[in-house]
């Protein structure tokens, strides 16, 4: 019985440190991100890509309103899995800071820069009694003097550089893919490509146009979002379109 008291206090503190160095707060951050549909990154030879999976729980619900990738500056993007809500003020908090170091340096803040503010940032909330840890990870690309790069955040606090990862449900199967099918040297196109090719993976490789998000950043047009149609095009074109988006376009066809 004492022992499952001190379990509990364990769960309970998120700034007491379990005997075996555990902080159980951070890890359910963890868990709670595993539940989040999946986000990818992709670094190419000169740009980053961004692509999230959008799927709708009700027929009923907007897609639009589903919010997995976002622009936090000209040069950066941001893509989440977990709390929907803790990640609306990591991503505002982190559109401030790209915009105070605007108006104070005159400059486009760093990509490493960036993530390592918003990492302090969530690091403070391991460390605070009264708080909780947020229950999002992130994928922050973008571009710095010409150059692409890809970080996550954890809900640790800490920040990690990828060529290619995979955050939410499903990680570790779509990281296996990654290290599988990723090349240096990627075209941006290619890089679509095969971020569409792994969120179709847990999907028996297929995909909706209206169920992905997908976004490019580039130093020539900066942070871009594919429209559906755009996508639609695509995943034609890679096999990935699902039987229900075809009938669609067959409908359409047959209409004009």
């Amino acid at each position: 019985m004492q022992g499952q008291s001190q379990q509990q206090a364990y769960d309970r503190g998120i700034t007491i440190f379990s005997p075996d160095g555990r902080l159980y707060q951070v890890e359910y951050a963890r868990e709670a991100v595993k539940r989040g549909t999946a986000s990818v990154g992709v670094r190419a030879e000169n740009s980053v890509v961004l692509a999230a999976d959008k799927r709708a729980r009700s027929p009923l619900m907007e897609p639009a309103s589903i919010e997995k990738l976002h622009k936090a500056d000209d040069h950066v993007g941001v893509a989440s899995a977990g709390h929907v809500a803790d990640a609306r003020q990591l991503i505002d908090f982190a559109r401030r800071q790209a915009q105070v170091n605007r108006l104070r340096y005159g400059e486009a803040m760093g990509i490493e820069t960036l993530t390592k503010t918003i990492t302090d940032h969530i690091q403070q909330y391991t460390q605070v009694g009264g708080a909780r840890p947020f229950g999002v990870a992130l994928i922050v690309g973008g571009i710095e003097n010409g150059e692409p790069h890809l970080f996550e955040t954890d809900p640790s606090g800490t920040p990690y550089e990828w060529q290619a990862l995979s955050i939410g449900s499903d990680r570790s199967d779509l990281r296996d893919y990654l290290e599988a099918e990723y090349e240096e040297g990627l075209s941006t196109d290619d890089a679509v490509g095969l971020a569409l090719d792994t969120l179709a993976q847990p999907n028996d490789g297929e995909l909706s146009p209206e169920g992905v998000g997908v976004a490019t950043i580039t130093a020539e047009d900066g942070y871009t979002e594919r429209s559906p149609d755009e996508l639609e095009s695509v995943l034609a074109e890679r096999g990935l379109l699902a039987p229900d988006a075809e009938d669609e376009e067959a409908d359409d066809t047959d209409e004009e």
